[in-house]
């Protein structure tokens, strides 16, 4: 009777694992499960049928090991996440595949419509936006969003206010880091994030002048 409550309690916790929508879950109750099924195992040396239930036994030895290392590994990858958006200087890692140059007040960097084959990094100095009127200051990072979009265009051009020192990165090792280091790749999505909300506030505030200047003239 024992074995028998025991492998139906195995057997719910098996059927529940496949309702869980996220890796976390997922893996703590394979786990249970996992040392459910040894139970079960081991309660067969107690019944004379050990050799019936080896099987199960060894599977569910193998299986326990690895539910744990995936299980580390996703908290790992979290607690990686977490600190990333506290981290003060996410671009530091960057430093060492970059190149550094001075640039002369008034330079253009790039204009609306070129090819984006370059990320940029500013040191130094400030770097003005007009075709979205917004200025890049020492610390932040530019020409990332770019270089992921459908055609690798240039969507706004780039003067630089007074003189600027940067650190460069060619696209094709932005992209290779991109793959390879999940530190990059996340900075990229937040960069993407903010360009999604920061735009959408643009044609928000754009419709909301047209609609008030219609008005007036009604007025």
């Amino acid at each position: 009777m024992d074995m028998q409550l025991v492998a139906w309690l195995a057997a719910a916790l098996v059927f529940t694992s496949f309702f869980m929508k996220t890796i976390v879950p997922l893996r703590t109750v394979a786990i249970v499960s996992n040392l459910v099924f040894i139970g079960y195992a081991l309660l067969g040396l107690h019944h004379g049928i050990f050799d019936k239930v080896l099987p199960i036994l060894v599977l569910h030895l193998a299986l326990l090991p690895l539910n744990i290392i995936r299980l580390n590994e996703v908290r790992s990858t979290i607690r990686s996440i977490r600190a990333m958006q506290t981290q003060s200087k996410p671009h530091d890692f960057l430093i060492p595949y970059m190149t550094r140059s001075t640039v002369d007040a008034g330079t253009v960097l790039f204009k609306r419509g070129d090819h984006a084959d370059t990320v940029f990094l500013l040191v130094r100095g400030t770097i003005y936006l007009p075709d979205i009127n917004k200025r890049v200051v020492a610390g932040d990072m530019l020409g990332e969003v770019a270089i992921f979009s459908d055609h690798a265009v240039r969507s706004t051009t780039a003067v630089c206010e007074d003189k600027c020192e940067l650190l460069r990165m060619k696209g094709e090792k932005v992209l290779e880091l991109f793959y390879q280091n999940k530190t990059f790749a996340f900075q990229i999505a937040r960069a993407l994030s903010r360009y999604v909300v920061e735009n959408t506030g643009m044609v928000a505030d754009s419709r909301a002048e047209f609609l008030n200047s219609r008005h007036a003239a009604w007025v």
